[in-house]
């Protein structure tokens, strides 16, 4: 994915919606055409695109309304002849990259447009096992559509201010079941490309309820190069426009379309995110044991560790293990939990949660009858101000083993100091 921006209260977002239905490159071009986007414009650029394709006599589009599934979605239909569908990779990247400038795009859409053909040339080197000088053979994806999505799509983007003033998220992208015929035969979905794609692109996916391929290698790497960071729900945002873009075919299981909603932040990035929270029902296991699966657990890399006292099935006391992780944490912590504890099943499920910003200092403090130097967690509100001063405890206790004072002592006269001194700079 892109670089993740900071966002501040009031800075527009846009939430890239194909966990249901997967995305590809017409997809997203019919989206933004509902949110707004001119298919005027991106015509026009289609018709430049096609003066810089070796082969290619004709690259338009044609959009209207459909229906999937009860929504009202925009369908861009991409129409194209040529002598040729099939071009290597440099090929299609020059034919881009010289169509943008003379259509005189901004700095950052040229470069997005460069990023997602060489996303496509990097996963198909390595699914073929080249080296990176060497070139590769677009077969299917080297068609004048693809070389129209792609500046199609960077040309919307650019009309509607995308890469100026907005921060991008994206959900996990479906990508279905089963598997495909295509140039190198039969393969299971998604394709070996589109896997290597998202692998690169850290972009997370799940299989959705199509049988069939649901994400194209241009969808995801239009996705993958655009988005900063990925949402399973949606950040708090007022929506401002939603632009809904259909796919070619009808499915019995779900609207065959791709979401986006553009709006506004309500609360800052730097105040928001999301962890995992994994627990499990205990009533069988001693406190010595739970006590050293928590430890075992913080050193493995948990964000926090609690246990909840409940009362079970037929009135047994029994306990509550909560863990708190970060995504990459979930799978290993929950093996860890089963077999520290002995318990067969670990519940998981995400959760948003608002932070503060927090840094950790060292400070000189005369607690003690001496200089001392110590740790001390600031944590800052949105309009950095200090809220809350705490010394850490490995710190104060050093400090009150040595000095004979209580350790609430030695916290207490910290934070004075602390605070007199934050005080003093306000």
């Amino acid at each position: 994915m892109s670089d993740e921006k900071t966002v501040v209260r009031g800075a527009r977002l846009l939430v890239i919606d194909s966990q249901v239905s997967g995305v590809s490159g017409d997809m997203l071009l019919g989206a933004l055409v509902d949110l707004g986007a001119s298919p005027e414009r991106i015509s026009a650029a289609f018709k430049v695109a096609a003066g810089h394709l070796n082969g290619c006599r004709d690259l338009r589009i044609e959009t209207g309304f459909v229906n999937r599934r009860g929504i009202r979605a925009r369908k861009v239909d991409v129409l194209y002849e040529e002598e040729t569908g099939k071009r290597s990779g440099l090929e299609v990247k020059a034919a881009i990259a010289s169509a943008a400038g003379e259509l005189g795009l901004s700095e950052a859409a040229c470069q997005f447009a460069a990023a997602v053909v060489e996303s496509i040339i990097s996963a198909e080197r390595k699914v073929h096992g080249k080296n990176e000088k060497q070139d590769v053979h677009f077969h299917e994806i080297g068609s004048a559509d693809t070389v129209g999505d792609i500046l199609g799509v960077t040309v919307a983007l650019d009309e509607l201010g995308i890469f100026i003033d907005t921060a991008v998220y994206a959900t996990p992208v479906a990508v279905g079941s089963g598997s495909i015929e295509f140039s190198h035969g039969k393969v299971p979905v998604p394709a070996p490309a589109t896997l290597e794609i998202m692998r690169a692109k850290n972009l997370p996916m799940t299989g959705g309820a199509v049988t069939g391929e649901l994400a194209t290698p241009t969808g995801v790497s239009l996705v993958g190069n655009l988005a900063g960071g990925v949402v399973e729900s949606y950040p708090p945002m007022k929506p401002l426009a939603i632009g809904y873009g259909a796919g070619t075919k009808e499915f019995r299981e779900v609207a065959n379309v791709v979401r986006l909603t553009l709006g506004e932040a309500l609360v800052s990035s730097s105040a928001t995110d999301q962890v995992y929270v994994l627990e499990t029902n205990l009533d069988d296991v001693s406190g010595e044991v739970i006590g050293y699966a928590i430890e075992r657990l913080l050193e493995a890399g948990s964000r926090d560790c609690c246990v909840i006292p409940i009362t079970g099935k037929k009135g047994r006391p029994g306990q509550i293990l909560q863990v708190m992780a970060a995504a990459d944490q979930v799978a290993p912590l929950a093996r860890l939990m089963m077999a520290e504890t002995g318990t067969l099943g670990v519940r998981y499920y995400p959760c948003g949660r608002f932070v503060l910003a927090r840094e950790t200092v060292s400070r000189v403090t005369s607690v003690g009858g001496g200089d001392a130097e110590v740790r001390v967690k600031i944590a800052r509100d949105e309009d950095g101000r200090v809220v809350q001063l705490k010394p850490e405890y490995e710190d104060a206790r050093r400090l009150a083993e040595s000095s004979g004072l209580p350790l609430r002592e030695v916290l207490r006269r910290i934070q004075t100091e602390g605070w007199g001194e934050i005080n003093r700079q306000d």
